[in-house]
């Protein structure tokens, strides 16, 4: 076998082919990693770009409708527009309305969570909703601020909305007036009460045969008045009430009495004039946090501007010409209502204590002494609750009590007291928006004691300004 061995330069040549080829080689690769690497560059910044235009598009998005939903709830706090059957207000079902513990409207976004969450927008199992708070300033402007981070949803919180929607909840109870705002409430009632009595002076022989004096009483008592109170918010929390009346008392009294023959005698009797004007001030205790009820503290204080029943005049005999307007005494009632809402409803009640100040009389009436007189004292509660149909009209149901306390006189320098009064009514009340600054209200009392007026009826016309 015979060898064939390279001369040097053959074996130079060769290297330097394998050299040429490695070069080749090495060029190629690195020609094809220039050629691929600006495709993928080019496809990976293509498809980051999408995908922050979608995301810049989405949150264009929601910005949009949270502007849309901050001014609508704004709307409606004011209370200036009603969006019963109008497709184009109603609140996205994609959207969710809380208020944290500090009262703040937060708006619950479920597409933006899915999105953070690693999810399609619309798909279910989603993390929980990103939350964006919002806040009244002064101004009565809903400002966007950050919501705090883990805090816990809360309950909707709507009396600022039904502040309208539920004015048909009885005066003294319902939401206050919002700061800096005056109102004015005009209003006119009647009551209408009734009794009869049956009084037998004499003594019975045996059952059926009297001998003596029957005597009967009938007694028609009919009052209206117009009134006028202002109202104006002090702060958010804090309202002032001003109150003044005119007056109009009519009573029909027939009293028959039986004894040779029947006598009949009828007395009517009037009067006319300014009553008592009262002023008060109430105070939200709180804001209804977590589910609470909101607590209300009062306090009232009453004239004794009208005509009590010791100035009018009367004849010889001491017996009245004329009716009196007011009652003649200062009083003074503190007083804590609640309101509990309860979607659909809101519930509402109240205790109170009217402290008459007892007054000397010192003068003498059909040959009586008149001395100090401390007219009772009244301890009064209600309850009922309040419900809004539309955001136009609602009404309410309730039932107040009172009990008076028996009446001390001093007569000849003695002492004597009344009898103690039960009082309690059936409420009903209807409210109607009519427009952003007037709504018209009824409410109706039906006595159902024996000491309770058979009703009354007051019409009011509220005024916001």
């Amino acid at each position: 076998m015979i060898l064939h061995r390279p001369s040097p330069r053959q074996r130079d040549l060769r290297g330097s082919r394998r050299k040429g080829i490695r070069s080749s080689l090495l060029l190629a690769s690195v020609a094809t990693v220039a050629l691929i690497s600006p495709a993928a560059a080019f496809a990976q910044d293509a498809d980051l770009a999408a995908r922050v235009a979608r995301l810049e598009a989405l949150v264009l998005d929601q910005q949009k409708r949270i502007e849309a939903q901050e001014a609508l709830l704004a709307e409606r706090a004011a209370g200036t527009v009603s969006t019963a059957g109008d497709p184009a207000s109603e609140v996205d079902s994609r959207w969710r309305v809380q208020t944290d513990a500090s009262g703040r409207a937060i708006f619950a976004d479920r597409d933006m969570a899915a999105l953070r969450a690693g999810q399609a927008p619309g798909q279910t199992g989603a993390a929980p909703p990103t939350q964006v708070a919002s806040q009244v300033n002064p101004n009565g402007q809903i400002q966007p601020t950050p919501a705090p981070s883990g805090a816990p949803p809360v309950a909707p919180a709507q009396m600022e909305a039904r502040r309208e929607q539920l004015a048909a909840i009885p005066e003294g109870i319902a939401v206050l007036s919002r700061a800096g705002k005056l109102s004015l409430d005009l209003s006119t009632e009647y009551t209408r009460s009734s009794a009869n009595r049956l009084v037998f002076r004499g003594i019975e022989i045996v059952p059926g045969v009297q001998i003596g004096v029957i005597e009967a009483n009938e007694a028609d008592r009919d009052t209206s008045a117009v009134n006028i109170a202002a109202k104006y918010g002090l702060t958010s929390r804090m309202e002032v009430d001003l109150r003044a009346s005119y007056i109009r008392r009519n009573d029909t009294i027939t009293t028959v009495q039986q004894r040779d023959e029947a006598v009949t005698r009828t007395i009517d009797l009037s009067g006319d004039g300014i009553g008592d004007v009262e002023a008060s001030v109430r105070y939200q205790i709180n804001g209804g946090e977590r589910g609470r009820p909101i607590f209300i503290a009062g306090l009232r204080a009453k004239s004794d501007t009208g005509e009590g029943p010791f100035d009018i005049p009367r004849d010889e005999f001491g017996v009245a010409t004329r009716l009196a307007t007011g009652s003649g005494f200062w009083g003074v009632e503190p007083s804590l209502s609640f309101l509990y809402p309860s979607d659909p409803a809101v519930i509402f009640g109240s205790v109170s204590y009217f402290a008459h100040l007892p007054r000397d009389i010192n003068k003498t009436e059909g040959g009586v002494r008149i001395g100090e007189v401390d007219p009772g004292d009244a301890i009064g509660m209600s309850i009922g609750f309040g419900f809004s149909l539309n955001p136009k009209f609602s009404f309410s149901l309730g039932y107040k009590h009172s009990y008076i306390r028996p009446t001390s006189s001093e007569l000849n320098d003695i002492v004597e007291k009344s009898d103690s009064l039960q009082v309690g009514a059936l409420q009903f009340g209807m409210s109607y928006l009519l427009t952003d600054r007037f709504s018209l209200n009824g409410n109706f009392e039906f006595g159902v004691t024996e000491d309770a007026p058979d009703m009354r009826f007051v019409l009011r016309l509220p005024i916001a300004f």
